[in-house]
């Protein structure tokens, strides 16, 4: 009766943790998809490259979330290493995109402007991504889904690309340095790159 009872409250436990996981990422998915509109309205305003830049990143974060609703809703081995290895596929595309975001602002004679909206959101996001991430890796590591673990490192790279981004709006608001904004996202390439690998890696085991 207590190898049953204590099988039971671990199915009760891992049952509750892949719920508060699911809630987790329905919440980086709410936040993403409105931030895409609000992200792409200040870029398109202020024609800055690195809210735009941003803006390639939440939907990138969109795509990873729903990828582990996807493995959560039925866990398998299957669905686990498609979702990790989607989630490699996004980060490899992020340091893709952050490198020809950079070349391409620093060849053009297009300036952004300053950008209160953009500053805004983009603290508050930062913020918010963190705690998401603190969140899934959390319950992650509770219920040992990797899935999750791993895209919670989605979330805090969303979290570093908007405090970089809001460190070059800002640099620009303040100083004028242009080319503050396409500069300060580069310190994610070497991180999203390493986990891409790392995640991609893990999908095999």
């Amino acid at each position: 009766m207590r190898v049953r009872r204590r099988s039971s409250y671990s199915a009760a436990v891992h049952a509750s943790g892949v719920k508060c996981g699911l809630a987790l990422e329905y919440i980086t998915l709410a936040w993403n998809v409105a931030g895409v509109g609000i992200v792409f309205y200040a870029a398109y305003g202020a024609r800055s490259l690195a809210l735009a830049g941003f803006g390639v990143d939440s939907l990138i974060e969109i795509v990873a979330s729903v990828a582990v609703v996807w493995e959560l809703a039925a866990i398998h081995a299957d669905r686990r290493r498609i979702a990790l290895r989607i989630i490699s596929v996004s980060f490899a595309l992020l340091a893709c995109y952050i490198v020809t975001q950079t070349v391409v602002a620093l060849r053009s004679s297009i300036h952004p402007m300053p950008s209160s909206l953009g500053m805004l959101w983009l603290a508050v996001t930062a913020a918010a991504m963190f705690a998401l991430a603190y969140g899934k890796h959390r319950v992650g590591v509770e219920i040992d889904n990797p899935v999750l673990r791993f895209e919670a490192r989605v979330t805090a790279v969303d979290g570093l690309l908007a405090v970089a981004a809001l460190l070059g709006l800002a640099a620009n608001a303040l100083f004028g340095w242009w080319f503050a904004d396409s500069l300060a996202a580069l310190v994610i390439v070497f991180y999203a790159i390493r986990e891409a690998g790392h995640t991609w890696k893990e999908s095999k085991a």
